[in-house]
């Protein structure tokens, strides 16, 4: 770690530079003393190796945990051990744990005693009864920091907890830890002088991604089943993609934020939204639906008071309709990406087992069928004037939006020749590129739009696959590329990057946040039974 510099103002002497300088370090070295000092006061069982019953509960879903609670096969401490243990095993191999929370963990009488005592049937029982829940270091939680990575923050706890955390209290979570963020949030890798970087869990050579990137390793490392992260430009997907897990982020709304801190104070036109990673789509789903069947908009009054609509696209009778981003206008995506991408044909040639729902799936064309999937194609050539707006545009708004100085003091504004009008579909799908730590990355115009919108891993870069041609960076294709799209395609290795996860990322329309998941569940099957199925390969 670097020394913490201080930026003078024009009446700080030099004197009160230095002395500002030994605080912010002091600061910093006191919580990374106070975390060392938590780890080195756990019992020695901490450290014992993982039994084959542990094991055992690290590979229950929600579902099945908080079932175990309910009935009294499982009690709260037998959930914890485990997965402390894991969180302590994420750490020592990539540095994502910010405090322990575990010894108050199991305070709230709810825990005293799992056994099948609620009457009223399943509505009146907690919802996450037994899940452990990682928070990311920029929510509050009542007698702990949030720093946001600044030294500022250290030692100085929050007086109460966030709405999020009471709710998650409320319905049974066991909140066990909290997660490195990356000084200010707004970065593409957590890393800080306070805290040091967090790597990734799949090779620890390259990013974790950022702002949420301590919570996607704890994730992808089995160390926690949910991570409380937060999302203004792509916080919770650029880590869940690169760490191989699944995410989502809801419209502003839906989930409650009230109570978390903001790098930036005041900023209400691109909202900090309150999102949720896991390391599968069952678990995503299942929480995001016991959340909102726990009233967010009784703990947070700028929610949303919409309930949960189950739905089932699947469904006989049901239409679905796509669009398939290739080309944004700013960044091309060439293997693995496009390789992976491919595979979202499998939705026009996927036939339910069902007889009754195989005649709405037929092999398809890029045309809409009568009776199948329909794919639309985000295209970008002047021969078609019906195209959809220009993305480089939306994300120069988007810097104005996010920048008080109109983005003028960030990276270069994106820039495009294209032009057209507009049009719309209900769900889209863009390939999320493979990145080392810096390299700057396209973040769909859907942010601004307050779309919902998930992330779900596919495979793995493939080194014979995936690579590029040798002269690439000499060829036509390339100097057509934009100069966000040149970097981008400069800092690509597959040699290096041989293992790293490939996703994708699935939006909707506002406050759709079934419709996406939903939409990854559709996907998810198809590409079984394309025989491709997302291992996570993560070992510790």
């Amino acid at each position: 770690m670097g020394p913490l510099i201080a930026v003078p103002g024009k009446d700080m002497s030099l004197k009160e530079i230095l002395l500002l300088n030994k605080a912010l370090t002091r600061s910093s070295a006191y919580k990374q003393m106070e975390m060392e000092h938590k780890i080195n006061s756990l019992c020695a069982n901490y450290s014992t190796p993982l039994s084959l019953a542990e094991e055992r509960v690290l590979g229950l879903s929600i579902s099945e945990l908080v079932t175990g609670c309910r009935s009294g096969a499982l009690q709260p401490a037998s959930i914890l051990e485990p997965y402390l243990k894991k969180a302590l095993l994420c750490h020592q191999a990539t540095n994502c744990l910010s405090d322990l929370m575990f010894e108050n963990a199991l305070d709230d009488p709810l825990f005293a005693d799992c056994t099948p005592r609620y009457k009223g049937g399943a509505a009146n029982q907690p919802g996450l009864l037994g899940i452990p829940v990682s928070i990311k270091d920029t929510i509050d939680i009542v007698g702990h920091d949030s720093t946001i990575g600044f030294s500022r923050n250290v030692r100085q706890p929050a007086k109460s907890s966030s709405a999020m955390v009471k709710l998650l209290q409320d319905a049974g979570a066991i909140l066990h830890v909290k997660t490195t963020v990356p000084t200010g949030l707004i970065s593409l890798e957590t890393s800080s002088d306070m805290f040091g970087r967090t790597s990734n869990p799949h090779n620890g050579k390259h990013s974790a991604g950022a702002s949420t990137g301590g919570g996607a390793a704890l994730v992808a490392g089995g160390g926690s089943k949910i991570e409380i992260g937060t999302d203004i430009a792509g916080s919770v997907r650029i880590p869940a993609h690169f760490c191989g897990i699944w995410s989502i982020k809801g419209s502003s709304g839906r989930f409650p934020s009230w109570g978390n801190r903001s790098p930036m104070p005041g900023l209400h036109s691109i909202p900090l939204v309150v999102s949720p990673l896991a390391s599968n789509l069952d678990d995503l789903q299942e929480f995001c639906k016991q959340v909102i069947h726990a009233k967010p908009w009784v703990y947070d009054h700028t929610c949303i008071p919409l309930p949960w609509r189950s739905l089932d696209l699947h469904e006989d009778g049901r239409k679905l309709k796509w669009g398939v981003i290739w080309d944004d206008g700013v960044l091309r995506d060439k293997s693995p990406d496009s390789r992976y991408l491919l595979t979202f044909k499998g939705l026009q040639r996927y036939y339910p087992s069902d007889a009754r729902l195989r005649a709405r799936f037929t092999s398809g064309s890029r045309r809409s069928q009568a009776a199948g999937t329909r794919i639309a194609y985000w295209m970008t050539s002047h021969s078609f004037p019906s195209c959809p707006p220009d993305i480089s545009e939306g994300l120069n708004i988007g810097y104005q939006l996010l920048f008080s100085d109109g983005g003028e003091g960030s990276n270069p504004k994106c820039s495009s020749t294209r032009r057209g009008g507009h049009s719309s579909c209900k769900r889209g799908i863009r390939p999320i590129k493979p990145s080392t730590a810096r390299q700057e990355i396209v973040i769909s115009v859907v942010l601004h739009l307050d779309y919902a919108a998930g992330v779900m891993p596919v495979t793995y870069v493939n080194k014979t696959l995936d690579g590029l041609p040798k002269d690439f960076a000499h060829s036509e294709e390339y100097q057509r590329l934009s100069s966000v799209g040149k970097g981008a395609y400069l800092a690509y290795d597959a040699d290096k990057m041989h293992g790293l996860p490939v996703g994708i990322q699935v939006a909707g329309l506002r406050l759709e946040e079934e419709k996406v998941l939903g939409g990854m569940r559709v996907i998810e099957t198809a590409l079984r039974d394309l025989g491709i199925v997302f291992v996570n390969k993560v070992t510790l």
